[in-house]
């Protein structure tokens, strides 16, 4: 896969994934994006990402974009390597978002300094379907249409 291809789908399911959070924020709250990009920033500098300001709305940014592209190059490197998942498209969308929520929901946000958000069965689901529809699908899509860019 061209590093091209992989630093736009990186840029692209990292720019729908914070558009979708910061809707779903506003929809919630009535409060705008610094809020979402506060929460990840205190992955790292806990309690201090909330009184800092647009530097810490920067980290936030900065670290949505980290992890989006992490989740972007392991889903190329995975698509390479299992053969099946070029095969049932529509079963890896659903599983790769799947995928993605538990590792977030089990490592990223426990070892992370972020305050404790309470799990529900809803917020999960949507969770998962917004990991689905604006990470997992996108990234199908381009694979799927990039085949030619990959290297044998």
């Amino acid at each position: 896969m061209k590093i091209k291809t992989i630093l736009l789908s990186g840029l692209l399911i990292g720019s729908l994934d914070i558009l979708a959070a910061f809707i779903d924020f506003y929809i919630t709250t009535g409060n705008g994006p610094a809020g979402v990009l506060r929460y990840i920033a205190s992955g790292a500098f806990g309690n201090e990402a909330f009184s800092g300001g647009s530097f810490m709305i920067l980290w936030g940014l900065f670290f949505h974009y980290l992890i989006a592209y992490s989740f972007s190059i392991l889903f190329f490197w995975l698509y390479r390597h299992v053969r099946w998942l070029s095969t049932y498209p529509i079963t890896t969308v659903i599983l790769y978002g799947i995928f993605m929520w538990i590792i977030t929901v089990l490592i990223i946000v426990p070892i992370s300094n972020t305050p404790p958000v309470p799990l529900t069965f809803l917020r999960a689901i949507k969770a998962i379907l917004i990991l689905i529809f604006m990470i997992s699908l996108p990234l199908v899509i381009v694979a799927r249409k990039r085949t030619n860019d990959w290297s044998p």
